[in-house]
């Protein structure tokens, strides 16, 4: 996203990432696009990076208690560019950026706990399992975070009149939104994009997310759809016959042997997905897997053969599939544990899919989460403190300056704000578009449709501006 005239850039990268539920991986939250088929011109530039300085600040352990614990301090990293910003003392405005886990400067900088913002000197793991550690990592703990953070920079640089843009993709994008709506003294105004706000609490089907990457691959290929939907129960057959799993670790030329069916098919599952959240222009890796399914050979294999054709197609420069060697990432285990608190989004597999029904049970969740980490979700907590159910209805009157951004072609826009609520809280969607592909870096292959989508966006948050100098002219005099 273009926005050069919004002068000095505050980053705050946040991140997350995917988690096992039930039955199947919970689908990633996040910008990051590595392994789908990733344009190399979206990568931010070195000229770009090279404009962040690196500072860190002293921040609060716990906002919202006052016991002597609550006053421990901890290092917070945060950058900032101030290559355009108008100076001190000149109400220039300062765009502060919330979004998932993206590379800055060779670096990855991150919300409390994630990176190298970890309280009392501790490694990520240690407090990972200090469960009275662990209890400050929270959203709620995180907004007050870049509050503070953001008060501060305004005071070091004499920017007290100058106005603050939040800006957010997946769930930087929620917090963009909620930071909005919570802090809207600090914050002028919002932009989330693809922020999935309402999957929670049941507000929207569980198979809502499901149900639009299957309607992805059936727009990209009837043929393609009917050739995955009909090839679970295939393994599911081979791979009941005696040495089951190591025939299918043999056809789909696995990096390790396949422990079960159901590991392949939790593979699948997730390369799916993510091909249809992240299927970004001119790429498409939705077309591509299925152009590898459509053109194979049904001789070699049968529809087993074509669906690995596929996974080809999707990984050229592999040499094996499905289970190469891994560690769990720090972002995997800190969302893990976000997920345990209360971010539950019920995403769940029903019977209107392309894919076998893996529903979403809440109670199987809990007792995954006590064994875990002793302690029960909290499903409703973000609709308590949030908000989201009747969210026309509340935020017609209660919210401002804030657009939602989306791609349809995003499995999370089924979770998002789709239409105008008010003349300030708007939607600006693509038929065509992604995940946070609107803020991600754009390139001369970008179509016109993606053009127009930055240009709105960039529009509504200028008018917002204007209509803040005025405000602040009005009250001077």
């Amino acid at each position: 996203m273009t926005l050069s005239w919004l002068s000095l850039i505050v980053s705050f990268i946040l991140s997350t990432a995917s988690v096992s539920g039930q039955k199947l991986d919970t689908p990633t939250l996040s910008l990051r696009r590595e392994d789908v088929l990733r344009d190399p011109e979206h990568a931010v530039s070195a000229s770009i990076t090279n404009d962040f300085e690196t500072f860190f600040f002293n921040q609060t352990l716990d906002h919202f208690n006052y016991r002597p614990e609550s006053y421990t301090i901890f290092q917070q990293r945060y950058l900032i560019n101030s290559k355009y910003w108008g100076g001190t003392n000149s109400s220039a405005p300062i765009l502060v950026y919330l979004g998932a886990e993206s590379p800055i400067d060779g670096a990855l900088t991150r919300h409390r706990y994630y990176g190298e913002s970890i309280p009392l000197g501790m490694s990520f793991e240690e407090a990972l399992t200090d469960a009275n550690i662990r209890g400050y990592f929270s959203s709620a703990q995180a907004l007050a975070d870049y509050a503070t953070i953001i008060m501060h920079v305004k005071e070091e640089r004499n920017a007290s009149k100058s106005p603050v843009i939040v800006v957010g993709g997946s769930y930087g994008g929620m917090l963009a939104s909620w930071f909005r709506l919570k802090y809207p003294h600090v914050a002028l105004g919002a932009l989330a994009s693809s922020a999935p706000v309402l999957y929670f609490d049941d507000i929207i089907p569980q198979d809502a997310y499901f149900s639009v990457v299957t309607k992805d691959f059936k727009n990209a290929s009837e043929t393609c759809y009917q050739t995955i939907a009909d090839s679970w129960s295939e393994i599911d057959r081979v791979a009941q016959e005696p040495n089951g799993s190591s025939i299918l670790s043999n056809m789909f030329k696995t990096c390790q042997p396949l422990d079960s069916g159901d590991e392949l098919k939790n593979y699948l599952i997730y390369l799916y997905a993510r091909a249809a959240q992240y299927n970004d222009p001119p790429r498409y890796p939705v077309t591509v897997i299925c152009n590898g399914i459509d053109e194979a050979s049904a001789t070699e294999d049968g529809i087993l053969g074509k669906i690995f054709a596929g996974v080809v197609a999707s990984n050229r420069s592999s040499t094996c599939y499905v289970n190469p060697p891994a560690n769990l990432s720090q972002t995997a285990l800190g969302w893990i544990w976000q997920r345990c608190s209360e971010m539950v989004m019920p995403i769940g597999i029903t019977n209107n899919s392309m894919f076998q029904p893996g529903p979403f049970i809440l109670s199987d969740f809990i007792d995954e989460c006590n064994a875990s980490f002793g302690v029960a979700p909290r499903p409703h907590w973000v609709t308590t403190y949030y908000g989201g159910h009747d969210i026309e209805l509340i935020l017609r009157r209660f919210g401002s300056n804030i657009i939602f951004s989306n791609g349809l072609q995003d499995p999370w826009s089924s979770a998002g704000v789709l239409k105008n609520i008010s003349e300030s809280v708007v939607a600006v969607y693509t038929e065509k578009g992604s995940h946070c592909l609107d803020i991600i870096t754009g390139n001369q292959t970008d179509p016109d449709w993606l053009i127009m989508q930055r240009k709105t966006e960039v529009e509504i948050i200028k008018g917002w501006i204007a209509q803040y100098y005025s405000d602040l002219l009005a009250f001077k005099q």
